[in-house]
């Protein structure tokens, strides 16, 4: 028996909805006035819209108190979405981010848990550059870690042998809107964001998608893999360094602490 694909396409097509679950896609819970507002509808047709996406299998509810919190289901409807983003038409703001909003949407953005935009691209390609990551399985999209990119991972501590937010540790090559080019999913993807995001490299926006990158992250980016983050800001071509930064490089400028042992 075939899926029927034309359900979830239909909640997903209507302009309204489609907004909705965009607003969500930074993976935060939002209450449903923010939503409508998001969406530039009235509260009671945000309401009818939440409804349906509920129904749906769309969208999960948390109640705190008398207030009500909704979020995407799972990140597979994340990866829809972003899916979608990639074979809708390329508006002319997202070739040319002419305003400072969509210019620093490009540059770093949460994609549901992980990093996405111009930084996240370049984060992906200078672990697959300096072999930490390659791809594996291209029909599903998938790339695999290295003994060296164990070792890489273990130095930001983060295990790469355990289980992250209750999901087993995959790597995804997500394809992204902007970019048209492959940024680091999965779990391994949200592991590294959170990671971070804790160590003060990233600052999230509490009302967009938008990334901030610090001057702790620029210093600690270019220690670890070489980025020149400066020159990716500028809208410069951007090559990572070539040099190998030593685990012995890794110290307290980057506000990580150095290299302990850990399990791989």
């Amino acid at each position: 028996m075939e899926a029927n694909i034309a359900f979830p396409a239909a909640l997903i097509g209507d302009p309204t909805r489609a907004a909705i679950l965009m607003a969500l896609m930074d993976g935060r819970a939002q209450p449903a006035s923010a939503l409508a507002y998001m969406a530039n509808v009235t509260p009671q047709s945000a309401s009818n819209h939440l409804a349906k996406l509920m129904d749906g299998g769309m969208l999960t509810v948390e109640t705190q108190g008398r207030h009500r919190y909704y979020r995407l289901a799972s990140a597979e409807i994340a990866t829809v979405l972003e899916a979608l983003a990639n074979l809708a038409p390329c508006t002319r703001h997202l070739r040319q981010p002419l305003t400072p909003k969509g210019r620093t949407l490009r540059f770093a953005r949460s994609c549901y848990d992980h990093l996405a935009g111009q930084l996240g691209v370049a984060l992906a390609a200078a672990l697959e550059q300096r072999a930490l990551i390659t791809q594996t399985d291209q029909p599903a999209k998938r790339y695999g870690l290295t003994a060296a990119g164990h070792e890489w991972f273990g130095m930001l501590n983060i295990d790469t042998t355990v289980k992250h937010g209750g999901r087993t540790l995959q790597a995804r090559c997500c394809l992204d809107w902007t970019e048209r080019r492959y940024h680091l999913g999965g779990t391994l993807g949200a592991a590294l964001l959170a990671r971070v995001e804790a160590l003060g490299w990233l600052q999230r926006n509490r009302e967009t998608r938008a990334v901030q990158l610090t001057e702790l992250g620029m210093a600690g980016f270019e220690r670890m893999l070489g980025l020149d983050c400066r020159a990716l800001q500028a809208g410069q071509a951007m090559a990572p360094s070539t040099e190998v930064t030593p685990a012995a490089r890794v110290g307290r400028s980057t506000g990580l602490p150095r290299p302990a042992a850990v399990d791989v």
